[in-house]
């Protein structure tokens, strides 16, 4: 460690950026656990948003009514169904934010906050860079994608796949 430390004091940085890759991205800079980083900007990409241009009655209201229902056919495949439902994560009295397990409001571009309450390891990882996707490499600024980037928030688990190509040849050998 030392040795590291030593040689760490010479560090001027680098002349590497990775803001060609972020060129059209709207960003939003935030601060996460003493690191600082991009994320997209979400808000302008929901295509539903603002919620209350629809929602204009509290949501027991609207589940009963005769209203168009664009939302009702999602399945949660989240949690367990006595665990979670719309609520757990949309704030029911207000539309157009999120809420935390605590009723505190988390707006829909800072997401990975409701995520974080039960995934905190996966959390953790993300703020150091360790999970997730980067934008244009580790070259600062650094900018990383969200959990909702990656994961369907209602279905976040992702199916197994095989390789686009698979190698029968290896296959063979095994054999």
């Amino acid at each position: 460690m030392e040795k590291i430390q030593v040689e760490g004091n010479h560090y001027e940085g680098t002349s590497i950026s990775s803001e060609n890759y972020l060129e059209g991205l709207e960003t939003i800079e935030i601060s996460e656990g003493g690191q600082t980083f991009l994320i997209p900007e979400r808000k302008s990409h929901i295509k539903s948003f603002a919620c209350t241009e629809c929602h204009s009655k509290p949501l027991a209201e609207m589940q009963e009514a005769d209203i168009k229902k664009a939302h009702w056919d999602i399945k949660i495949v989240h949690a367990n169904e006595n665990t979670m439902n719309c609520v757990t994560c949309h704030n029911p009295s207000n539309m157009d934010e999120l809420h935390s397990l605590t009723g505190k409001s988390i707006d829909f571009n800072n997401s990975y906050n409701l995520c974080s309450q039960c995934h905190s390891k996966q959390f953790e990882d993300w703020k150091g860079g360790a999970h997730g996707k980067r934008i244009g490499g580790w070259a600062p600024p650094r900018a990383s994608m969200t959990c909702v980037n990656c994961h369907n928030p209602h279905q976040p688990h992702f199916e197994s796949r095989w390789p686009a190509r698979f190698n029968t040849q290896k296959v063979k050998e095994r054999e």
